[in-house]
């Protein structure tokens, strides 16, 4: 839709098709645990291998096809249009490492990306290095992780996955030549690190069943992969492990981690077959992370600090006995990240909700802020691989301004602009207005929203406004721009993020009170967030809409069982929605490492708990909003089998006749279908069934 346009007129209007949806055979499942015994009729769902499961995800797919056939035309044009802001022809901004300059780049009409370098100078010639478009030609799915260049800029080591379900195979390459070696790693998890002479590589491998990374391996270039070495091994369930390597290029560190707890060994990357040496014992509750400059450490935690603190500590000796306070704990501001430099210490911050980037100076004179001068903002630190320079690379995005890329002198204070990212078809973010707002909670506390609309808003209740959220693992929601949400603004849609509790947007606290026995309070929070903007006039029921993936997922379905009413209708991508029986299950992945986000089932007080608000077993009959259902065949996260069993159960309970359908990706994983471009087909087709509901068809 052009912007220019005026904002279409909103007369509900939804198409309840005659068509018989797919019904799921009952095949009772007695579950019992605590006494408690529980029957599931659709437990059968999880046989993936089953034709039986497959003939109804496929009867599912053609029923959701033809409930939505009379918006396809809608949907083609929403892709075009999508894909029609989107410059084809794009590339990143390069970043010097070592004698090379590196970056990415799009030719038009492709869906991946292109790796390329230039030696010397960015007015040299191009060497293109890999090409993801030739290696993903002939699959369905395909996805790269961890391009990863050796210290002399010779051998490239790349892992990709054509399935979705996160199981990679590395491969090697000559650069100098352009051959690939014989060496092939398979399922792995795609996470690598080079050791300084150049033939060494460390990776991570997972348990192909409940897929927890569990183990470091090192190769050698050129020898039999059969040979490779076993370095480390996480026995700890609740564990996972990886690999990477310091931005000094010093060190080779593993990481073993989990909800409470991390642990770190670390290795000379000159001396990659010497024995890996234990940074600090894990501890209950202590989690760190760290980084290496000169002849320190430098540790991000939160002993005695629950919002993190800074340390220091010399190479030589690393326990926390020698540990020395660089960034004291602040009770209203939370230490996320920190990058280091010769001369600066930057940190990412963040206070009241927003990120804040603070350069410290090393010789003690006056540090500083960087002021961004929006009211809900993302700002980051981007890639810096050289820790000599003055110059600190960082992100800018909010909900009216695309991706930015900017230089700044430390020392002189001095920005520059480098990329923006363009918006083609007439985008100007002048003609949308961004506000932070915050909704009462019913404890008392305020929780932000970060909303966008586009200007001439009227707050009379007369406008379609989607809410979004997620409220977990400590993952903070950022107020980030979207191409593809221009689409639903300039048809008069209000766009908002719930801040709930779970993330971390307000501080570790805020984390603490989103989980385990604390649960609820991010349901109720994103209910109370629904209804401020219904009292404020922002909307009204009939036109209110919800979404949210995973996690998210959860969200949503936990909350259409508490207020059904407050929605008009809901969007869940891949919904994490059977919480107590995957919580039982620990052969499926993310389960034992979980354990501390949501609680141990096998405990009967979180057990009572988690059952009295997993989605899935809250169903009830009632009336609910209308709901579209996202999932993919291989997802390793979520199981589609979860998302298929909560439609079939709300399709049998119910007492609507409001829209349920669900979409499964047949090819595709987590993060739905691969490429630049096709994704927005689904974003596409979301869309389509909000306007729909919205009574838009244009």
């Amino acid at each position: 839709m052009n912007k220019s346009e005026p904002m279409v007129k909103i007369t509900p209007k939804v198409k309840t098709p005659m068509l018989a949806p797919p019904v799921a055979e009952i095949i009772p499942q007695r579950l019992e645990i605590h006494g408690d015994v529980r029957t599931d009729n659709y437990f059968w769902l999880r046989e993936r291998e089953n034709p039986k499961v497959i003939s109804y995800l496929e009867a599912e797919n053609s029923y959701t096809a033809q409930v939505m056939a009379h918006t396809e035309e809608l949907q083609n044009s929403l892709f075009e249009e999508i894909k029609g802001r989107i410059k084809q022809d794009d590339s990143s901004v390069p970043y010097k490492d070592g004698d090379y300059f590196y970056y990415t780049r799009f030719e038009k009409g492709k869906e991946y990306a292109i790796y390329a370098r230039k030696h010397g100078s960015l007015e040299s010639a191009e060497e293109v290095y890999l090409d993801a478009n030739l290696l993903a030609a002939g699959h369905g799915y395909f996805s790269l992780r961890d391009v990863e260049v050796s210290a002399n800029h010779e051998i490239l080591a790349y892992a990709a996955d054509t399935v979705g379900r996160r199981i990679y195979t590395v491969h090697l390459k000559n650069l100098a030549t352009g051959e690939l070696y014989p060496d092939k790693i398979p399922n792995v998890t795609g996470m690598l690190a080079w050791a300084n002479d150049n033939k060494t590589l460390f990776y991570a491998k997972q348990d192909l069943e409940t897929l927890r990374w569990y183990q470091i391996w090192r190769h050698t270039l050129g020898s039999d992969t059969a040979d490779d070495v076993l370095v480390y091994q996480e026995d700890d369930e609740t564990f996972s492990s990886y690999v990477w390597k310091t931005r000094s290029k010093r060190y080779i560190m593993i990481a073993s981690y989990q909800t409470l707890s991390s642990e770190f060994r670390y290795l000379d990357a000159d001396d990659p077959l010497g024995e890996p040496k234990l940074f600090q014992a894990r501890q209950r509750d202590h989690e760190y992370d760290l980084d290496h400059l000169g002849d320190k450490f430098y540790i991000r935690t939160n002993h005695q600090a629950k919002n993190f603190r800074l340390m220091s500590t010399p190479v030589t000796s690393t326990g926390m006995a020698d540990w020395e306070e660089v960034i004291p704990h602040r009770d209203d501001v939370l230490l996320s990240n920190f990058e280091l430099f010769r001369d600066h210490l930057v940190v990412q911050e963040r206070k009241a909700g927003l990120v804040h980037l603070r350069i410290v100076n090393w010789d003690g004179s006056g540090g500083h802020y960087l002021d961004f001068g929006e009211p809900a903002y993302l700002a980051y630190i981007s890639t810096n691989p050289d820790p000599q320079t003055n110059i600190l690379r960082y992100g800018y995005t909010s909900m009216t301004t695309p991706q930015s890329i900017y230089d700044y002198d430390m020392s002189t204070r001095q920005r520059t602009l480098l990329k923006q990212d363009e918006v083609l078809g007439g985008f100007d973010s002048g003609d949308y207005v961004t506000e932070r707002r915050y909704a009462p909670a019913r404890d008392g506390v305020l929780v932000p929203l970060s909303i966008v609309y586009r200007k001439g808003l009227k707050r009379d209740g007369s406008q379609p406004l989607l809410l979004y959220g997620y409220g977990s693992y400590g993952s903070s929601m950022s107020a980030t721009f979207s191409a593809a949400r221009v689409s639903l603004l300039d048809r008069g849609f209000v766009y908002a993020i719930a801040h709930i509790r779970g993330g971390q947007e307000m501080g570790r606290s805020w984390y603490d009170d989103g989980k385990l026995l604390k649960k609820k309070n991010t349901f109720t929070d994103f209910i109370d967030c629904a209804s401020y903007l219904i009292a404020e006039n922002y909307t009204a029921p009939e036109r209110l809409f919800a979404q949210g993936g995973s996690a998210g997922g959860l969200l949503i379905g936990a909350v259409i069982n508490m207020r059904p009413d407050l929605f008009k209708g809901i969007v869940t991508r891949v919904p994490w929605v059977d919480v107590v029986t995957t919580m039982l299950d620990a052969d499926i992945p993310l389960t034992t490492s979980e354990y501390d986000e949501w609680g141990n089932p096998n405990d009967k007080v979180y057990y009572d708990y988690m059952l009295s608000y997993s989605p899935y077993d809250q169903v009830s009959a009632q009336d609910y909003p209308h709901i579209l259902i996202t999932t993919s065949l291989h997802d390793s996260q979520v199981q589609y089998w979860e998302p298929a069993k909560w439609t079939a159960k709300l399709r049998a309970l119910k007492t609507d006749d409001n829209l349920l359908i669900i979409k499964t990706d047949m090819k595709a994983g987590h993060g739905g279908a691969s490429g630049r471009f096709k994704r927005y087909r689904d974003t596409a087709f979301n869309y389509a069934f909000l306007l729909d509901l919205a009574g838009i068809d244009k």
